[in-house]
């Protein structure tokens, strides 16, 4: 059974539901139908009905299970404004203001999350990153004691021999773009948790660098170390090494000349890029070069179950994050 079957079956034992507020999108609209079809996962769709029911029709995609909301017209709206209001206040935000930003539909799902009227959200097929994040953060918060909000992603590659039969966590991929040595290991230690949760084995934590057990000498090279031995001291039963190259860290031939008296070397099945730059390279290169299945950008650190999308996604992909998104809910209560 591949990754992706499995987190629908897991997420099929204990259906939650998740909201998805670009319903604008065809592919939004078609990723909704397949976990309805499915049955791993109850649906909203925030938009106007109309136009979502005329994409679902004309392209025979069957959402008759889903509930639509429009925000705009949504007796909900004044309730959630006012706890926008009641959130943000603080920092400066008018009643005015969260009036008319609850009628976007990004932060009027996050505030259905926040109100457990649905246990998980997923955008980023029409919203940058940040458009998804903010309203996030402003309403959901971070996660008891969480110091970062990172994002990875699961990679599955077909017919590999390497990392858990072909699947991996990368981190981060898609938020922090230049992470010193503490965040690199909270960035570690999240990618870590995410990996058992999601894949169900122990995490090999590899920290990537352009040396391997100082092969090369730099602060791009000590930043990684610093970053290893800080998780040691903080995280003690975590298995994770470096600094490796990346075939140090995942083929066991060139661990074992590189790396002969590391206990993971070789195997690590959840790597750890030094900066943005390195791994938003290295998950495309993987996903194109590889034909990998990507899942993500996944958020880790927040407080309720968000996850962020590559606007290049296809349905199918969407389809994977939202039933990842139920495993996250059922695993965070």
């Amino acid at each position: 059974m591949s990754f992706i079957e499995e987190i629908k079956n897991r997420a099929k034992s204990n259906q939650k539901t998740i909201v998805l507020p670009e319903a604008s999108d065809k592919r939004i609209i078609e990723a909704a139908a397949i976990a309805l079809q499915e049955e791993y996962a109850n649906i909203i769709l925030l938009g106007d009905e109309d136009k979502i029911n005329k994409i679902a029709n004309e392209n025979h995609f069957d959402i008759a299970k889903a509930t639509i909301i429009n925000p705009r017209i949504s007796e909900k709206r004044k309730e959630y404004a006012e706890s926008l209001y009641d959130l943000r206040k603080a920092k400066g935000m008018t009643l005015e203001q969260a009036q008319e930003l609850i009628l976007d539909e990004v932060y009027f799902g996050m505030m259905m999350v926040k109100k457990e009227e649905a246990d998980g959200l997923v955008s980023g097929a029409i919203h940058s990153t940040s458009d998804t994040l903010r309203p996030a953060l402003q309403i959901l918060k971070t996660a008891p004691n969480t110091k970062l909000v990172s994002a990875f992603f699961v990679m599955v590659v077909p017919n590999c021999q390497y990392g858990e039969e072909g699947t991996f966590v990368f981190g981060d991929c898609g938020l922090n773009q230049n992470p010193n040595a503490e965040e690199l290991a909270e960035i570690a230690k999240s990618s870590s948790d995410s990996f058992e949760q999601l894949v169900g084995k122990p995490a090999k934590v590899g920290m990537l660098s352009y040396s391997t057990y100082g092969s090369a000498k730099s602060e791009l090279t000590q930043k990684v170390i610093d970053a290893k031995n800080l998780i040691k001291e903080k995280y003690p039963e975590m298995k994770v090494d470096g600094e490796f190259q990346l075939d140090s860290a995942i083929v066991p031939e060139v661990a074992a000349s590189k790396a002969p008296t590391s206990k993971i070397a070789g195997n690590c099945n959840t790597l750890i890029f030094p900066d943005l730059n390195s791994g938003n390279i290295g998950y495309k290169l993987t996903q194109r070069f590889a034909k990998a299945e990507a899942y993500g950008p996944l958020c880790q650190g927040i407080a309720k179950p968000v996850n962020d999308l590559s606007r290049g996604c296809s349905a199918q992909d969407v389809a994977g994050v939202i039933a990842i998104t139920c495993v996250q809910a059922c695993q965070m209560g």
